[in-house]
């Protein structure tokens, strides 16, 4: 009998990304609606109105769609709830991914599946038990090692711990992204200083600022040196994805919501390859040193494993905001399609292109398009170099429009 792969599960914030996830390959997505999922504050989140479409496109796709309900819930929040979860049933969105109790009570009245959050915080196989009646996916604590994961995959199958659809309740863990300072999240620093609550989608992420250390008696201050002590680095397992696999887990979770089409088509292609690889044996350092080196390109803080190789200690990013090797360059927007002969038509705003530059287009029908230019024909005729105000030309497998956004991509070490 072939061995069932453990699922890819890719964010998305946008249409654009949520194209990204379908061209990398993605078994599912997951998104969050209004103000009531984890990142309302740093997404361009979907209204309710958007959840029909999510919802065909996925289908269309043959993708899982997951909503995320994640934050703390409270009384005047139960009337959006319903709305939210009637769209939801209504429109087949195959689960919804929560902490809060409410959502639990809600969704076992409409029938809706749901899988519990992150933000629950489970932690070992009692938990996992207790909360085996609500949910048949199970998203586990970020800071377990391996070895804990898999003992509560191995007592799971031992006890034969089931959720309500009959299946064993399946684990999914978090395998790429940002990491919070607080455990599974639960932070309470931005609350406690600008009254925006992490807990409800509102983090203003002040962990990732440097600090100075004042001495309380004599008020000497020093400055933190070479290290942002409590922002993390993000998560990456691409070196130990066969060691993941193996301790049982059944959904390999990309953190990324906030992140653009070309992180989520990059990160998710990559662990889409390597748990592929995982599967047929080919599986190398040489491979992970490639995806590696690709996830460099896009956003990220720097990388390390996590707590999953037993760590005590986190690692904490050098530098404020993105390491990335590369940086997109806003330069301008799509204008015009021309579908009998696959042209698309694109308008410079700001900036200038030349040949052996790259470029990269994203929206909501192409999500991540990438390309170095080769030859450039420049307001309809060939030409050396493009700037503000000329219209560019170049073959295109979608649609045109002004949501697509042209940027030029430079290496960081450049800007």
């Amino acid at each position: 009998m072939k061995q069932k792969q453990a699922e890819v599960l890719a964010p998305a914030g946008s249409f654009d990304s949520l194209q990204a996830a379908i061209n990398a390959g993605a078994d599912s997505i997951y998104f969050g609606v209004e103000q009531l999922n984890m990142r309302t504050r740093s997404a361009g989140t979907f209204t309710i109105e958007d959840i029909k479409e999510i919802s065909n496109v996925c289908k269309a796709n043959s993708l899982k769609s997951y909503i995320t309900l994640n934050t703390v819930m409270y009384e005047h929040d139960m009337q959006l709830l319903k709305t939210i979860l009637k769209e939801v049933k209504k429109h087949g969105i195959d689960a919804v991914i929560a902490s809060d109790f409410s959502v639990f009570e809600y969704c076992h009245q409409l029938g809706i599946p749901l899988h519990i959050s992150t933000q629950a915080n489970v932690s070992n196989i009692e938990s996992v038990q207790f909360f085996s009646r609500f949910a048949d996916v199970i998203v586990l604590a970020r800071e377990l090692t391996l070895k804990q994961v898999e003992h509560i995959t191995k007592e799971i199958k031992r006890k034969q711990i089931k959720g309500p659809s009959g299946e064993l309740v399946k684990i999914e863990i978090f395998v790429h992204g940002a990491l919070c300072m607080a455990v599974s999240g639960k932070c309470y620093m931005s609350l406690h200083t600008q009254n925006a609550s992490a807990n409800r989608g509102a983090c203003v992420q002040n962990c990732r600022r440097p600090y100075i250390v004042t001495d309380a008696e004599t008020g000497e201050q020093l400055m933190i040196d070479n290290e942002y002590i409590m922002s993390p680095k993000d998560l990456c397992t691409i070196d130990i994805l066969d060691q993941v696999i193996a301790s049982g887990v059944g959904v390999l979770k990309i953190e990324g919501r906030t992140k653009g089409a070309e992180y989520v088509q990059v990160v998710t292609q990559c662990y889409k390859q390597a748990r592929d690889s995982v599967y047929d044996k080919t599986f190398s350092r040489e491979k992970t040193n490639v995806w590696k080196k690709e996830m460099e390109k896009v956003y990220n803080r720097g990388f390390w494993e996590g707590y999953y190789l037993g760590r005590k200690l986190g690692e904490w990013t050098p530098q404020p905001g993105s390491a990335a090797t590369e940086k997109k360059v806003y330069i301008g927007k799509g204008s015009k399609y021309y579908p009998k002969i696959g042209i698309g038509e694109f308008t410079l705003e700001s900036g200038s292109l030349k040949i052996g530059d790259t470029l990269m287009v994203t929206g909501p029908k192409c999500g991540m398009y990438k390309e170095k230019i080769e030859k450039l024909v420049v307001n309809g005729i060939d030409g050396p170099e493009a700037v503000k105000g000329d219209k560019i030309t170049f073959p295109f497998a979608t649609k045109v429009s002004a949501s697509d956004k042209l940027y030029k991509i430079v290496e960081t070490a450049n800007v």
